[in-house]
């Protein structure tokens, strides 16, 4: 029963628009075999360490200034590489955004994989204190949970 497609004993029609026809999500929804998908998308999350295992956490930084950005970025990767415990959190290098500038500001972010508890959310917030304490002028700082999108 694929959702509203079809009325009491009537048949109803579902169309797929995909540029990945084959990709196995769609391949399964064609099939509604919903516990296939279910069983290998939690297997694969489990190994990569992604939600529900793990969380993922994106801070965001967007700046006028591409040099304050780096320097910013990476005075941030720094000091939670010192104070979050590295066997529970894995930090990776700040780089350019996918789309690295939008609207004249440049955009990078740090991504981290690790289960947030109220300890590494107190640290993370000192972590912004300290930044937003230098009165930085052309920075904005965003951290996003599990967010929906990584762009």
């Amino acid at each position: 029963m694929l959702g509203r497609a079809g009325r009491e004993n009537k048949q109803g029609k579902v169309i797929i628009q995909s540029y990945t026809p084959d990709n196995f999500s769609v391949e399964c929804s064609k099939k509604q075999d919903y516990d296939l998908f279910y069983e290998t998308e939690i297997a694969l999350r489990k190994q990569l360490k992604y939600p529900p295992f793990c969380d993922i956490i994106l801070i965001g930084f967007s700046s006028l200034d591409e040099k304050e950005i780096q320097n910013v970025s990476t005075y941030m990767y720094n000091y939670l590489n010192k104070v979050l415990d590295m066997r529970n959190f894995k930090i990776y290098k700040p780089m350019p955004c996918p789309i690295d500038k939008i609207q004249n500001r440049f955009r990078w972010r740090i991504i981290i994989k690790g289960k947030v508890d109220e300890k590494s959310n107190a640290i993370l917030n000192k972590a912004l204190t300290n930044i937003y304490s230098k009165n930085l002028k052309n920075t904005k700082i965003n951290i996003d949970v599990n967010p929906n999108n990584m762009m």
